[in-house]
């Protein structure tokens, strides 16, 4: 079985390198720019269908004046693409559940789910930038970027813990008292919402247990159920350093979704199947695994390493790096050579391209692969090049494992 390719876009708003992102400040605002990229990004979507790629996905990040990662509402963008395909599963990798409401979660996907008829799959992701997530969050000073358990990340993995086992519930069951340390509903929870003009109906058509004899509101009915029974099959959860994270992904049947290097990836791959032999499931090594990487194939190395130095060195430096302390922050890097030597970049001519995943795949069978290019500053037609090269010269020398059944979650 050939592993299912997902095509993750954010975008990046197009500059002239690092000097002109400056010059046209703040880039992320600009109207006629984010126009064409809307348009010129549905156009990647129907071509990668037509390639055969399995998914397309994008992220929730809010605020990028830099107009690094313009994606502040992937459910519009799901609901947008869904109509224009016919194939093609949709999602995001993923909802950032410490600055989401559950019910809120629980709803908007419910709806694309229908919308997709069951072509829909659900990511969730702790989030690390705390220039939005402190904002819309409000929930702490500061966020670790890292899982270093410090306080702060754990406060951040107990209220993603929380929100999303709240999104499971409001899915899956008629009705639920959501009694959280971080949320809660009913609110307040002691009294519930009293005084409601509706309870006289809802008490008699509603969800049972909804309303209590006094008239006050003492459960809540999420409504559209799921198109997907009980619930979306494919859950895919962000990980990068966490072991915590991968034993959680197993015991809950999630997709854990690999923003780490090979290395990493070889050792919670293992941990996966060792957890999830202990929650009571039987998964092969690769299933139920997503690779991520960034990529591009060149005509020569020299060709790869001009692409690095156009379309991937500005963010790099400038984004990913602040972040995390894996990367550099010494102005004087090489850093087409550093990024080629990440860990987290595949590239080369198609040979090398070929048979670096031949390697990884003789390693860790997965079942996904993550790609993620940086559309707009890669322009439209050079990343569909390189798209259509990996779906039809590389893919069919890859084998993965079967899908796992669905299952509900524990």
């Amino acid at each position: 079985m050939r592993p299912k390719v997902i095509l993750q876009l954010y975008p990046m708003l197009p500059s002239d390198g690092e000097e002109g992102r400056k010059r046209e400040r703040p880039l992320g605002r600009d109207r006629d720019l984010y126009q064409r990229v809307l348009f010129e990004w549905l156009d990647i979507i129907k071509a990668a269908e037509q390639m055969g790629v399995w998914g397309a996905s994008t992220i929730e990040h809010h605020l990028h004046s830099e107009g690094y990662e313009v994606g502040p509402n992937p459910g519009i963008l799901n609901a947008w693409w869904a109509a224009q395909v016919k194939n093609i599963h949709v999602g995001a990798l993923g909802y950032v559940m410490a600055t989401q409401d559950p019910i809120r979660v629980a709803e908007e996907t419910a709806i694309l789910d229908h919308i997709t008829r069951g072509r829909f799959f659900v990511g969730f992701a702790r989030g690390y930038q705390s220039r939005w997530t402190n904002i819309l969050g409000q929930f702490t000073d500061t966020v670790a970027t890292v899982s270093d358990g410090s306080a702060d990340d754990l406060k951040n993995r107990d209220i993603f813990e929380e929100r999303v086992d709240m999104v499971l519930r409001c899915w899956e069951d008629e009705s639920v008292v959501l009694d959280g340390n971080y949320y809660k509903a009913p609110y307040p929870l002691d009294t519930g919402v009293r005084g409601y003009p509706g309870s006289n109906i809802a008490s008699q058509a509603g969800a049972h247990g909804e309303v209590g004899s006094d008239g006050s509101v003492r459960r809540i009915s999420v409504v559209p159920a799921p198109y997907q029974r009980p619930r979306p099959q494919r859950i895919m959860v962000a990980t990068s350093k966490s072991d915590d994270s991968v034993r959680y992904c197993a015991r809950k049947g999630f997709i854990p979704t690999y923003f780490s290097k090979f290395d990493g990836i070889i050792k919670q791959s293992r941990i996966y199947v060792e957890e999830a032999e202990k929650a009571g499931h039987t998964v092969s090594l690769g299933q139920n695994q997503n690779i991520v990487r960034w990529m591009h194939i060149g005509k020569t190395e020299a060709d790869y390493h001009r692409k690095l130095r156009e379309y991937d060195v500005d963010i790099y430096k400038n984004f990913y790096g602040p972040f995390f302390p894996q990367f550099p922050t010494d102005p004087n890097t090489d850093w087409v050579k550093n990024i080629s030597e990440s860990g987290i970049f595949t590239g080369g001519t198609l040979d090398q391209v070929r048979s670096e995943w031949q390697r990884i795949y003789e390693q860790v069978p997965s079942e996904y692969i993550t790609l993620i290019f940086h559309f707009a500053q890669q322009p439209k037609d050079e990343l569909l090049d390189e798209l259509e090269q990996f779906m039809s010269k590389v893919v069919p020398h890859l084998n993965t494992v079967s899908e796992l059944p669905a299952r509900a979650a524990k």
